[in-house]
């Protein structure tokens, strides 16, 4: 039988463990310490846990759920984390620096991009997730845990969370809310609601559900298409809900949350990157008081789309600028990395190789 992961237990339940071990409820917060803020390699690193106590907690949790698998990338650019989990699967986190030169940013963010599934049922045209299909859920501790893998192996400080990387979370989202939990969690990472964003391709009632969460989240919506017509193309989730009704589902986020909604667009050529599509964009974003991120294509082998020229991409963002909407394009992060989700999971899934990154 697996062992649950430290990564994915509640602060709440390691003191009921501790308690039915016959120790002390302090050594909760050592334990928590050492996890989520050492961020411990090994039970023996925990030098202030009685030796008899480590080997209790050995006994009953793995340290992790993730095991290290490769990395791609390089310390001052956008770099891929593959992780292989306890049934030999694998899941991706991307660590992506700031570009204060570009965007303003602060000079030392980090943003984290997260998976939390393995595969994707919701087949997005212009996503690797999808290609094998979906085989599960990540759990609390599988999706957690990959802030702090990122963190042991950059040497860097996450600061900011992105649930856009393999997966729907919406589709996992009472095991995402755990993994929330433990993030934002005082005694664990302590990272503030306000730095993670759930992305979504548009499942309206679980949009709904989150709305009602107390926490301010921000939301991101995969978009991709400003008309129903276009966004079937590329987006199967639109025939079960369509724009309209996606769109009432925002407005009811926007009635609960103070955050600003993100529509994210990637930029596929000859589909969706017409200067009727931005115009149609601008006025959705008005409307829903939403900024737009706007993303070229990363090419994915095995798929049929193009990216646009750089000229293109830019043409289509100054149709928002000039309408009055806050857009970003980002062109260089991660192309060149095999950054769209699920490319390096294929890769090792199929038998192709891969040369673990020295660190």
């Amino acid at each position: 039988m697996t062992l649950p992961a430290l990564t994915g237990i509640a602060p709440e339940t390691l003191a009921d463990w501790l308690s039915a071990a016959g120790e002390p409820p302090f050594r909760a917060a050592q334990i928590l310490e050492w996890v989520w803020k050492k961020k411990a390699a090994s039970y023996d690193a925990m030098s202030n846990l009685p030796e008899a106590l480590r080997r209790k907690l050995a006994a009953a949790y793995r340290l992790s759920a993730l095991q290290h698998a490769a990395t791609q990338g390089a310390a001052d650019t956008t770099r891929k984390f593959l992780f292989r989990l306890q049934d030999g699967r694998y899941v991706e986190s991307v660590l992506i620096p700031a570009n204060p030169a570009l965007y303003g940013e602060k000079s030392d963010r980090h943003t984290l991009c997260v998976s939390s599934q393995v595969g994707c049922a919701y087949g997005c045209k212009f996503c690797a997730s999808g290609l094998a299909g979906f085989t599960r859920n990540l759990d609390a501790g599988e999706i957690a845990g990959q802030v702090i893998a990122a963190e042991q192996l950059s040497g860097e400080r996450v600061d900011n969370l992105v649930f856009m990387g393999m997966g729907e979370p919406l589709a996992n989202l009472d095991h995402l809310l755990a993994a929330i939990a433990l993030i934002t969690g005082k005694e664990t990472l302590h990272l503030g609601a306000r730095h993670l964003t759930v992305s979504t391709s548009g499942l309206v009632p679980q949009i709904r559900r989150l709305a009602e969460h107390p926490q301010q989240i921000r939301l991101a919506i995969s978009l991709h298409g400003a008309t129903d017509e276009v966004r079937q193309r590329i987006m199967p989730v639109n025939r079960k809900w369509p724009l309209a009704e996606l769109f009432q589902a925002l407005d009811f986020w926007n009635q609960r949350k103070n955050q600003k909604l993100t529509l994210e667009y990637i930029l596929i050529d000859n589909v969706n990157d017409s200067l009727e599509q931005a115009a149609i964009l601008a006025r959705h974003a008005r409307r829903l008081r939403a900024k737009v991120n706007l993303i070229p294509y990363n090419i994915v082998q095995g798929l049929d789309w193009t990216r646009p020229s750089d000229t293109r991409c830019r043409a289509f963002r100054e149709v928002l600028v000039k309408a009055g909407v806050t857009a970003t394009l980002r062109l260089e992060k991660g192309h060149d990395i095999d950054a769209a989700c699920g490319q390096l999971r294929l890769k090792r899934e199929t038998g192709e190789g891969i040369v673990p990154a020295a660190m």
